[in-house]
């Protein structure tokens, strides 16, 4: 063969190569692909991938899948204990990895949150869940899988309440803890989500259209510049938090800020905030609006206030990785997915 004609055959393997070797890492441009929506008897696995949860406390879970016409598919860290944790490491991500392998499981619904994801993540084995997608629900310290899968495989995913916020008494639940609990329903059934709310005056008008991505803000802030980290360019963002000081909030968003975080977005969606009271003497001085004003004052997107998120009883099921328009005028704002 000539050196010519060889060389010329020899570059397109081996970009491809490169390509297959590379993955879907940080591929931004690449479009989310949707696991399968569920259907009347699918599966849906239930485990700890952090925090524990006893067996009587999944129960209300366990009544509302069979209602919505699930199967529900009891882990072996339900029960367990280790200190804090549903198990220890092993077992949690052991439990985990059954539920992400098996093709019978068509979603996986966590049983609380807590402080546990970040500690078997990079042990996980993705290669059958990237092939045959699942659905993965939670919030809190599950948007450190949010935010991995996203990332790395492109993964569509639902930010929404666990198995340890569904009401054990449904009749005398508050209407807006049965919403956001049906929500994931919705959600689950291939529903295209559409969230209008009461605008804060705080607000900055407009309208984007983008990947929504996003979680609990500590969570995120963690996991900048680890293999996990949040990419947000030309997406819509969404962030809440609880039990955190203004001047820590404050912080994470000059995080968000100086790591470039914010200065390509299309939109910012602020959720729910359970804010610390200030030491007395030692007040912060800026309320959340303040803080996250001023560290958005020289970009020209959408900001908006209270959306219904977070650690609250109003808090919907959004589809991470789906495309949504946010709209957010003086008098509602809207959030619809569009595709």
């Amino acid at each position: 063969m000539k050196r010519k004609h060889f060389l010329s055959s020899f570059i397109p393997l081996a970009a491809s190569l490169g390509a297959v070797a590379r993955g879907k890492t940080n591929l931004d441009e690449s479009p989310v692909v949707k696991p399968p929506y569920l259907k009347p008897g699918d599966t849906i696995g239930i485990c700890c991938p952090a925090g524990f949860i006893t067996s009587e406390d999944i129960q209300p879970a366990l009544l509302k899948l069979k209602e919505w016409g699930f199967i529900a598919r009891i882990g072996n860290t339900i029960g367990k204990k280790d200190f804090t944790f549903g198990g220890t490491d092993a077992e949690r991500l052991n439990d985990l990895q059954q539920m992400l392998d098996d093709k019978s499981i068509k979603a996986i619904l966590f049983a609380r949150g807590g402080y546990g994801g970040v500690r078997i993540i990079d042990k996980l084995n993705f290669k059958k869940f990237d092939r045959d997608p699942k659905w993965i629900i939670g919030f809190s310290d599950a948007t450190v899988f949010h935010s991995h899968i996203n990332d790395k495989y492109r993964i569509a995913t639902i930010h929404s309440k666990m198995c340890n916020s569904f009401p054990s008494d449904w009749n005398m639940a508050e209407p807006a803890q049965k919403e956001t609990i049906e929500s994931i329903n919705n959600c689950l059934k291939g529903e295209r989500m559409k969230y209008l709310f009461t605008p804060n005056e705080k607000n900055r008008t407009g309208i984007a259209t983008g990947e929504l991505v996003g979680g609990n803000l500590k969570t995120l802030e963690s996991l900048a510049g680890s293999a996990s980290d949040i990419h947000t360019k030309d997406k819509i963002l969404f962030v809440e938090d609880t039990g955190e000081y203004l001047y820590s909030i404050d912080r994470m968003f000059w995080n968000l800020k100086r790591s470039g975080k914010l200065d390509k977005l299309k939109g910012l969606i602020v959720g729910g905030f359970k804010i610390k009271a200030d030491t007395p003497g030692e007040e912060f001085g800026k309320t959340l609006e303040d803080i996250v004003l001023e560290k958005v004052a020289e970009y020209k997107y959408p900001v908006c206030f209270d959306f219904p998120v977070g650690h609250q009883k109003n808090n919907f099921a959004l589809k991470c990785g789906a495309i949504h328009t946010l709209g957010v005028h003086l008098n509602e704002c809207r959030l619809t997915e569009v595709s």
